[in-house]
């Protein structure tokens, strides 16, 4: 199955999605729910009309998201709130607020630390089983 590797962003007033590996498919909406949602419209419209579809297309495909910190952060706050992030990544409130709100922009290092912190808390959710 092919992957089809997403950019999620945050503009001034509306997210943006593309596809990294199929240059030409876009999408936009007012969350990053409607952004994903127009991203896969765009991309059913592009093989419904294209009689030369590429080979990722073919044979399945699923979605791999990535998303710059700002959009990260404000979209997974109604998950996390920032003493949580703070725990799990070490970086305190005050500092993630400005990376989310994009007052600063984090180091390559910091967004690996953030990533690694949110990697190690999924791999460790993905051995629970509730009984």
């Amino acid at each position: 199955m092919e992957k089809l590797i997403v950019t999620i962003s945050k503009g001034k007033e509306t997210y943006g999605a593309w596809i990294e590996n199929m240059p030409g498919i876009y999408g936009e909406g007012d969350t990053v729910d409607a952004a994903k949602k127009s991203l896969e419209d765009g991309l059913s419209l592009y093989i419904k009309y294209n009689a030369d579809i590429p080979d990722i297309l073919k044979g399945g495909y699923e979605y791999e998201y990535r998303f710059d910190v700002a959009s990260f952060l404000e979209y997974y706050a109604k998950l996390f709130s920032k003493p949580a992030i703070e725990r799990l990544t070490g970086i305190n409130q005050k500092q993630l607020f400005h990376y989310a709100s994009g007052l600063k922009k984090p180091s390559e290092r910091t967004i690996r630390k953030i990533d690694d912190a949110f990697r190690r808390l999924a791999s460790e959710l993905s051995q629970v089983h509730l009984i």
